[in-house]
C-alpha cells in the first residue's frame, strides 16, 4: 500500500518528467535538425557532447552540474544576479539537471528521424515555393513523427528513472526534491521493505507499460 509520502513523490516525479520532456523537445529539435543537416567539422564533437550523459556516471554529471549551478558557477552567478537565488536543492534545479541527463534520449531519435527523411521531400517543397519554416513544419515534422514519439516516451521515462543526478542536485527534501527513486532509497535505508516493494513494483509496471506503448505505436522507433 502506497503512503501519502509515496504519492507526493510520484506527483513530483511526473511533474518533473513532463516539464523536462517539453523543454527537451523544444530545445532538442533545432539541435537535432542541425546535426542531421550539417557537414561542419564540429558535428562529431557536438554529437559526442550530446551523447555524453549515456556513458558518464550520473554522480559525475551531478557533481559538475552542482558546481555549474552553485554560488561560484556561471549559472549560479547568473541566477543570483537575476534575483532568482541558487538552483541546487530546488525543483527547478532538478529540471535543469534532468534536461542535461535526458538530452541524448530526446535528441538522438529526432536526429535519426530527420536523417531518414532525405532530400527529396525538401526539394519537392522548394519547387512549390514553400519557405524553409513552412517546409519544416508542414513536411519535416509530420514525416519525423515516429522519431518525436520515441523521443517523447524515452525522454519522459528516462527522467522518471533518474537517481544519481537528482540526488546530487536536489538532495532529499520532501515535497520539493524527493522523487520516486529517492523515496524508494529512503524506504530501503529505513528497512521499510514492504513500502519499498510497493513503490518499486509500481515503477516496474510503469516501465513495462511505457515500452509496450512505444513498441506498439511506433515499431520502427525501438532504438533511440
Amino acid at each position: 500500500m502506497l503512503e501519502p509520502a509515496d504519492w507526493t513523490a510520484i506527483w513530483l516525479t511526473l511533474r518533473l518528467a513532463t516539464i523536462t520532456t517539453l523543454i527537451l523537445l523544444l530545445l532538442g529539435t533545432p539541435v537535432a535538425w542541425w546535426l542531421a543537416r550539417t557537414r561542419s567539422r564540429w558535428k562529431g564533437p557536438l554529437v559526442a557532447l550530446v551523447a555524453l550523459p549515456i556513458v558518464l556516471p550520473p554522480t559525475v554529471l551531478g557533481f559538475y552540474l552542482l558546481l555549474f549551478m552553485g554560488p561560484e558557477g556561471p549559472l549560479g552567478q547568473l541566477t543570483r544576479f537575476l534575483g532568482l537565488g541558487l538552483l541546487p536543492f530546488t525543483f527547478w534545479g532538478l529540471v535543469v539537471a534532468s534536461s542535461f541527463y535526458s538530452l541524448p534520449f530526446v535528441v538522438q531519435p529526432i536526429q535519426n528521424a530527420f536523417e531518414a527523411i532525405g532530400e527529396r521531400p525538401l526539394e519537392a517543397a522548394a519547387t512549390l515555393r514553400a519557405s524553409p519554416l513552412d517546409t519544416f513544419f508542414s513536411v519535416v515534422v509530420p514525416l519525423a513523427r515516429p522519431g518525436y514519439l520515441t523521443a517523447t516516451v524515452m525522454g519522459f521515462a528516462h527522467t522518471i528513472g533518474e537517481f544519481g543526478v537528482v540526488l546530487m542536485i536536489g538532495g532529499n527534501i520532501p515535497g520539493q526534491t524527493r522523487v520516486v527513486s529517492v523515496q524508494i532509497f529512503d524506504h530501503v535505508e529505513s528497512m521499510a521493505y514492504p513500502q519499498a516493494h510497493g513503490l518499486a513494483a509500481s515503477m516496474v509496471v510503469f516501465a513495462f507499460l511505457v515500452l509496450l506503448v512505444l513498441y506498439t505505436l511506433n515499431p520502427t522507433g525501438r532504438r533511440p
